[in-house]
């Protein structure tokens, strides 16, 4: 009960990219990148254990970019032809490549610090895939024409991506759709449809994630904008209830959203946001156990799996291994006040 998890992304160590930044440049190049992404993946699975984390990640060290890590193999896109463009609705710019004929994988895209990861832990491995709705907002094109049909597409080579993971030993395949929390008629629309394509036959648990981005100045000023109660989640959340994904991965902690939304998710499992990675402070284990025993009052506690709101890219190292501290720490408390309580019950 209560088994920790993060949502992804880990910081890099300075040796491997520029630190405390997105699309970080990197320090390497050649065989020694090489190496240096090998070894930064074994360090985050190392912190990750250190940690007590129970569901671990390869830490998403060697992608420079959760989407752009995934892009850089598909054939069909063109990063000589980068283009400026609002992505999460206009709410930042950047700078993406162009769609400029039919899709398909280079090769294998992420089975080198899958096999990594999983030859080095004997922890339950999760790994991380960019979703297609956020891969269609995060990427110029210049083929398809339709929103829709380039998602399907892409969904497609997810879903090949995601056998070939489930092959190597991969425990679970989490998708990542911030795009969910912008465009979500969408969601219903099709969002949930090219989620169901890129999940078509796999033999493993699947998770979607959603939250309000990371702790980056544009999200920040987004979030200070939606008022009192962030409501977003209320629009797709039953929809993802009546989904055939089995978890979903959501913002709490030092969010204002409202925690009865949980109950909209019925028999999911939750990856509940306990950590805030929006801030510098570092969480207290009371006020990561008490995050969980309020989202526990909505959602069964069998159900809940304490994560982090988002990945930690951009944030300084040192302040990432205390927060997987506060994280799992908080779990183990919480977890001992449910015992208490089952046992107070029982007798």
């Amino acid at each position: 009960m209560l088994e920790t998890t993060i949502a992804g992304s880990l910081p890099k160590p300075a040796w491997l990219a520029k630190p405390r930044m997105l699309w970080a440049p990197w320090q390497l190049d050649g065989e020694a990148l090489v190496e240096a992404k090998r070894d930064a993946t074994l360090l985050a699975l190392k912190e990750q254990e250190d940690a007590g984390i129970d569901i671990v990640t390869d830490g998403e060290q060697a992608r420079q970019h959760f989407v752009h890590g995934f892009l850089e193999h598909i054939e069909g896109v063109d990063f000589s032809r980068r283009v400026t463009m609002g992505i999460r609705n206009n709410r930042y710019n950047a700078e993406v490549p162009t769609v400029t004929g039919p899709l398909r994988r280079k090769g294998k895209v992420h089975g080198f610090e899958a096999a990594i990861a999983r030859a080095h832990t004997r922890r339950r491995l999760k790994f991380t895939l960019p979703g297609p709705m956020t891969i269609v907002d995060t990427i110029a094109d210049a083929h398809y024409g339709d929103k829709v049909a380039l998602a399907m597409a892409f969904a497609e080579l997810l879903n090949e991506e995601a056998r070939e993971l489930v092959d190597i030993g991969v425990d679970v395949i989490q998708f990542d759709e911030p795009a969910f929390n912008v465009y979500m008629t969408e969601v219903a629309e099709w969002g949930i449809a090219a989620l169901h394509r890129a999940i078509e036959g796999l033999r493993c648990k699947t998770a979607v994630h959603i939250c309000y981005g990371y702790g980056i100045k544009a999200n920040i000023d987004w979030k200070a904008s939606l008022g009192a109660e962030w409501r977003q989640y209320e629009a797709i959340f039953p929809a993802l209830a009546a989904s055939r994904i089995d978890q979903v991965s959501v913002e709490c902690a030092g969010a204002k959203v409202p925690l009865d939304l949980l109950g909209l998710l019925q028999d999911k499992e939750v990856l509940l946001g306990a950590i805030d990675v929006a801030s510098e402070r570092v969480e207290t284990p009371e006020e990561v156990a008490a995050t969980i025993e309020q989202a526990a009052r909505f959602v069964p506690a069998e159900q809940l799996y304490p994560c982090t709101n988002c990945g930690m890219a951009p944030m300084d190292r040192s302040l990432a291994a205390k927060k997987l501290l506060a994280l799992t720490t908080g779990a183990a408390l919480a977890r001992g006040h449910f015992e208490l309580t089952q046992t107070m019950n029982d007798q």
